[in-house]
């Protein structure tokens, strides 16, 4: 039988991506076979990050345009949104990685579904929709077997941002957040970290 190895919640508060990103890569350079893996539940000031293959965009509406060392294209980050970076050492727990994107955006689809709501995948386009628009976005990256980034969730936000782009590199693909779809919103976080540390466990 499987044992679960600890992961550990860290809740930041609201934070700057790059004071976040930069907190990230240093973990990640230092961490062993004998660090525990963490989860980190975070908001971030309003800001666009583009993938490390995505094409540079200059947006028109003052919001700052930030370069990350993940996969996927451009999305948003602000505040309402839960981002949830996963921390975690595949290679010592056996995870491929097509099989962690699978776990991540299962914890999404499992909370949503405690509220009735079915939550879907695309083919090609890693995230989670309702309806056809995009919910929760994900990136991650994996260096010597060991992942960073994660994915956000759209919980109470102002979505607007979203128009000044092509999320993800879709044109004209619609998003929500879980407000506007009438789900409960109290402690949304957690409540997906646990959905995430419990498909971890199981692999």
């Amino acid at each position: 039988m499987k044992v679960a190895e600890a992961i550990r919640l860290r809740e930041l508060g609201n934070r700057p991506y790059v004071e976040v990103l930069e907190e990230m890569k240093a973990f990640t350079r230092a961490r062993d076979e004998h660090t525990e893996d963490e989860l980190w539940l975070v908001e971030h000031p309003p800001v666009y990050t583009l993938g490390q293959g995505a094409p540079q965009r200059a947006v028109a509406n003052g919001i700052p345009v930030v370069r990350a060392d993940r996969g996927g294209d451009i999305t948003f980050h602000g505040p309402g949104q839960a981002v949830l970076y996963a921390l975690v050492d595949l290679a010592r727990r056996g995870i491929k990685v097509k099989r962690f994107v699978w776990l991540l955006e299962q914890a999404v689809i499992d909370l949503l579904a405690q509220s009735g709501v079915g939550g879907e995948r695309r083919r090609g386009a890693p995230g989670v929709y309702v309806g056809g628009a995009k919910i929760a976005a994900l990136g991650i990256r994996v260096t010597r077997g060991r992942a960073y980034h994660g994915l956000s969730l759209n919980v109470a936000m102002d979505l607007a941002p979203f128009s000044a782009i092509d999320p993800c590199g879709y044109p004209g693909l619609a998003v929500v957040d879980m407000k506007t779809l009438g789900l409960p919103l109290t402690q949304a976080a957690e409540r997906l970290a646990e959905h995430l540390v419990s498909r971890i466990d199981h692999g």
